[in-house]
């Protein structure tokens, strides 16, 4: 009896791992199938087919928004502030939305600049862009490109076929009627190849050449840097290519929520020491302003901005930075007041005591 229902216990048990692993192998193919079936699906052009065009307003006031006397965007109707998902289910509409306002108010922001700041614009070699500057007296002049000598002038001998250089001519016209197609439309659905910005292709490279071509060059005594987000990455990058010029030139670095990184950057023991006296990271924080907070990284300090959000990091800070900028200029100021005392001491007393040995 008992050796009867110990080998039913094990046909039925053989039984139940068979029809197991025929169910498993089912579920696998079932799970193929299905990848392979979305594999062939297109999401983006099925997300494309329902969405309304890419057409957006092209003032502040015709999306109906402006800035209140608190420099606070209000929608002119409800007076709420700006919603990312004005409609449901279509991200990418959204998104593009979001870049169509977020271009008009970079307008806004170079108009306030020039008109309220006394500031104006400088074009970057080859028209491919546009930085701000502050024009002071002492200021040195914006360079002038330079024609390349790859590309000859219409004028001068070329060994090039005509053919050719039409050729490169007309590619190199295409791209920059490209590239200003995207500048004056921003909000046209463009998914076209990015057309890079010589050696401005990176916010790295453009710090990098902003130092090299104005800041390096200008006849500023003291200079003061501030970095927002991916920017605090970008100058420990400058740090990392030009340490002894920066050393030399900058007074204090403001942070704010940077996004820089001492270990992956492979910055040297120098910077990391120079930061430490030179540098301020005001970071998203439920703390009040100015808490000094627990440092990640031995680089600089880093205190609470006074708000857990990122995007209001720089201007929750802003009068607490430039404290931290007009402390250290007081600093150096009275620094060199005594350095330049002390030169004067002694140059006194050695002439006093060449006069007694007279």
């Amino acid at each position: 009896m008992l050796s009867h229902l110990c080998a039913a216990t094990q046909t039925l048990y053989i039984l139940w791992i068979a029809m197991a692993q025929v169910a498993g192998h089912e579920d696998r193919e079932k799970t193929t199938a299905l990848k392979d079936l979305l594999s062939r699906i297109d999401l983006d052009e099925l997300m494309k087919k329902d969405e309304p065009p890419f057409t957006f307003p092209k003032t502040l006031e015709e999306f109906e928004y402006a800035f209140n006397e608190y420099g606070q965007l209000r929608h002119i109707k409800t007076g709420e502030p700006f919603v990312f998902n004005a409609r449901e289910d279509l991200h990418r509409w959204n998104q593009k939305r979001y870049e169509a306002l977020g271009e008009i108010i970079t307008q806004y922001v170079y108009e306030l600049l020039e008109k309220k700041c006394n500031m104006t614009k400088a074009i970057l070699p080859e028209g491919y862009g546009v930085m701000v500057l502050n024009p002071n007296e002492n200021y040195l002049e914006v360079e002038k490109p330079v024609q390349s000598p790859l590309i000859p002038s219409p004028t001068e001998p070329s060994d090039e076929p005509a053919e050719k250089r039409e050729r490169k001519e007309d590619k190199e016209g295409k791209k920059k009627r490209e590239f200003y197609e995207k500048y004056r439309n921003p909000q046209k659905e463009t998914e076209t190849e990015r057309i890079p910005i010589r050696e401005n292709g990176s916010s790295e490279e453009h710090v990098l050449y902003v130092w090299d071509h104005f800041v390096s060059k200008a006849a500023a005594k003291n200079v003061f840097i501030m970095a927002h987000s991916y920017g605090g990455l970008s100058f420990v990058e400058l740090m990392n290519q030009r340490e002894m010029q920066v050393k030399n030139r900058v007074c204090a670095v403001a942070l704010t929520d940077s996004a820089h990184n001492i270990w992956l950057q492979e910055t040297s023991k120098g910077t990391q020491d120079w930061m430490q006296q030179h540098c301020c990271n005001w970071v998203s924080s439920p703390e009040p302003l100015d808490t000094p907070l627990d440092p990640m990284l031995p680089d600089c300090p880093r205190v609470s901005a006074g708000t857990e959000r990122h995007e209001l990091t720089s201007w929750m800070s802003f009068n607490s930075i430039f404290m931290f900028f007009s402390d250290i200029l007081e600093a150096k100021e009275s620094e060199e007041a005594e350095e330049t005392s002390n030169t004067v001491t002694t140059r006194s007393s050695s002439l006093k005591s060449k006069h007694q040995d007279l």
